[in-house]
């Protein structure tokens, strides 16, 4: 109509973001226990991480493996903080991802995810984490293979996880590929071997008394 004001073009609204998949507190503890191992495998420790850092391991294999898994998670937990912490040489990427996030301070306004609605912020987390594991099992693998570990049978699962992934996002069929990749993982690597520890040298007897004359 002449004279009407211009009007934008009507567009479909955004469809909302794929819900995560959810994740089954076993699967949670394998995607972050089965990487960790490997991570303590790697050449940086000589063969021999320091025992901070294998107790927390060992105590999240024993609980993983009575079907704890709080306890399995707690001591993950601790397991995450340690490897942050500046004693040790810096994990490689991708596996500083199993770091305890270290962020610098900023006011909550600065942090752009704080404008997302709760769910785009759940996806885009639920999104970062399947990225890190898929980085985390091609890493694994490829280490793996380099320590003549049979993963030849798990190395097409990777790939498979990688077009699900860019198809599909994070789905269930993504993380079927992913969980078989750390079931392959946890039982053909070995498991770390903390460095021993030295007792300090046991002190010399006191002299014998020497009687007066």
């Amino acid at each position: 109509m002449p004279g009407a004001p211009n009007r934008p073009p009507e567009t479909a609204p955004e469809a909302p973001p794929p819900s995560p998949v959810a994740e089954p507190p076993e699967k949670k503890v394998l995607r972050r226990l089965a990487p960790s191992r490997i991570a303590l495998l790697l050449d940086q420790w000589k063969g021999a991480p320091n025992s901070d850092l294998t107790t927390p391991f060992e105590k999240a294999e024993a609980a993983y493996a009575a079907a704890d898994y709080p306890n399995a998670l707690s001591a993950l937990d601790l397991l995450s903080v340690r490897f942050a912490e500046p004693r040790w040489t810096t994990l490689p990427e991708p596996f500083r991802f199993l770091r305890v996030p270290i962020f610098a301070p900023m006011p909550p306004s600065w942090n752009p995810d704080n404008a997302l609605a709760p769910a785009e912020r759940e996806a885009k987390r639920a999104r970062q984490f399947a990225e890190e594991q898929l980085a985390l099992a091609d890493a694994s693998v490829t280490w793996a293979a380099a320590h003549q570990l049979e993963v030849a049978d798990l190395t097409p699962r990777v790939a498979e996880a990688r077009t699900i992934f860019g198809t599909e996002g994070a789905s269930a069929g993504f993380y079927e590929r992913i969980d078989v990749v750390w079931e392959g993982i946890r039982a053909r690597a070995p498991l770390p071997k903390s460095a021993t520890v030295r007792a300090p040298p046991a002190a010399a007897p006191p002299p014998p008394e020497v009687g007066e004359a």
